[in-house]
């Protein structure tokens, strides 16, 4: 083995053992490129490293991605504000940058069903997790449910724990099933932790007036409303339903029931 190959051995082992595969695999072809161009050393150095760092912000927020757990990926560009009106879009596009999560404030998408509340939740955290955040995405009752399962496994405080990490929980749907009494109360404990410690992102269907009807209890319901709605962003969704709309147009194209039956006769 010559001198040349003892160095390439070497110089490939010590980028394994410092986990550095971008440069790894790059610094061969990179090295002819700065040969052809006649960049000196530090630039090639460079160039090996913004490489390296690039795929591991890439990575990183692939995993901060999967790790939010979104049911599907949605972002601001395919959110129609034409079709919602009463949507703030400029406090949309405000929240877009982030900064509440740096003051830990909150937000609140209420509306009627179907008109986009959870796009407009998961475009928002998408893009928190893009800034490096840590998100995470539930439904109230999946959240519920599990909560009440960590209770009687007696990991309820690593779950706490978990979610205490976080610089955004998304609470979807509140509102569409009652909570027992102990699945509020541990509702209420996730939010009171997470009081100007993180933010919170939650979307419901009930006036805050209606709340009691799934919480149960006035007095706990006032507490949790005083916490979540401190320092807090509001949407508002008062236009119809998307899906409702995509219903009616498609009736509308569909021929009548009488003449669909003759088409058939014939």
């Amino acid at each position: 083995m010559t001198e040349k190959d003892k160095s390439t051995v070497l110089l490939e082992y010590s980028l394994k053992k410092l986990k550095l595969p971008t440069m790894l695999r790059e610094y061969a072809a990179l090295a002819a490129v700065c040969r052809k161009d006649r960049s000196d050393f530090p630039i090639y150095l460079l160039r090996l490293a913004e490489r390296e760092l690039l795929d591991r912000e890439k990575h990183a927020a692939e995993r901060r991605i999967k790790d939010a757990n979104f049911p599907v990926i949605k972002t601001i560009d395919t959110y129609e504000f034409s079709a919602q009106p009463s949507i703030n879009e400029a406090l949309v596009r405000q929240l877009l940058r982030g900064e509440y999560l740096d003051y830990r404030e909150n937000v609140l998408l209420i509306g009627n069903p179907g008109t986009g509340k959870t796009h407009l939740a998961c475009a928002l955290a998408f893009s928190a997790c893009a800034q490096g955040r840590r998100v995470r995405f539930h439904t109230a009752t999946d959240l519920v449910t599990q909560l009440l399962e960590c209770r009687e496994e007696k990991r309820l405080q690593r779950l706490h724990k978990q979610l205490q990490r976080l610089h955004l929980l998304l609470i979807d749907e509140l509102g569409y099933v009652p909570f027992s009494k102990a699945g509020a109360e541990l509702l209420f404990e996730v939010i009171s932790r997470a009081y100007e410690h993180h933010s919170l992102m939650v979307t419901t269907n009930l006036a805050f007036e209606e709340w009691t009807e799934i919480f149960g209890s006035e007095r706990l319901t006032g507490a949790l409303l005083d916490r979540l709605t401190h320092r807090c962003h509001i949407l508002q969704a008062n236009g119809e339903s998307y899906r409702l709309r995509q219903a009616k147009k498609r009736s509308k194209g569909r021929p009548p029931k009488n003449q669909l039956s003759n088409q058939q006769q014939l």
